[in-house]
């Protein structure tokens, strides 16, 4: 529900309201001015929550109080939500092994954290000639790692970048 699309009080100007008691009863079918009578009578708002129904149908409520709950809702869920970070390791093919094994332990680290890693071999001028080679060169490095990461998929080819990504395991 957006809070900034609603409607309240003199915004809504159709004739007819299905209106809502705030305490969850139905009152009927009321014109717009008795619906706005009634939430003044209360102290509290007219507002419109399903425009497109036939008629709309209001409720009586403190409007304020319910931004307010909405607001937080939304806070929450942010919190709850995990946001996905992807780390990237470049490897070349004619890279040894030490070399190799330094960039897996830093992979290794990223996977343990949560970290998606892309894993990259780029390719010069007659290694593009030898795909292979990246492809033992990637398979190695996801063996280096296979405890914390599983590859998402089979490495492919981007231009003259081999590229795989891997994924944390669950726990």
């Amino acid at each position: 529900m957006i809070i900034k699309e609603q409607q309240i009080n003199e915004q809504i100007r159709d004739k007819e309201l299905r209106v809502i008691d705030e305490d969850g009863t139905q009152l009927g079918i009321l014109s717009a001015k008795e619906a706005q009578n009634l939430a003044t009578q209360k102290n509290l708002d007219l507002v419109k929550i399903s425009p497109n129904a036939n008629p709309p149908v209001c409720k009586i409520m403190d409007f304020g109080k319910f931004k307010y709950e909405m607001a937080k809702k939304e806070k929450e869920s942010k919190k709850k939500q995990k946001v996905v970070v992807i780390k990237e390791v470049r490897l070349r093919p004619s890279i040894e092994e030490h070399d190799l094994s330094t960039k897996a332990k830093m992979a290794y680290k990223f996977l343990e954290s949560g970290d998606k890693v892309k894993v990259s071999v780029r390719f010069r001028g007659r290694e593009l000639g030898h795909k292979e080679i990246g492809v033992e060169v990637i398979n190695k490095f996801i063996d280096l790692v296979k405890e914390v990461g599983t590859p998402d998929r089979a490495p492919r080819l981007e231009g003259n970048t081999m590229i795989v990504m891997l994924d944390p395991k669950k726990n």
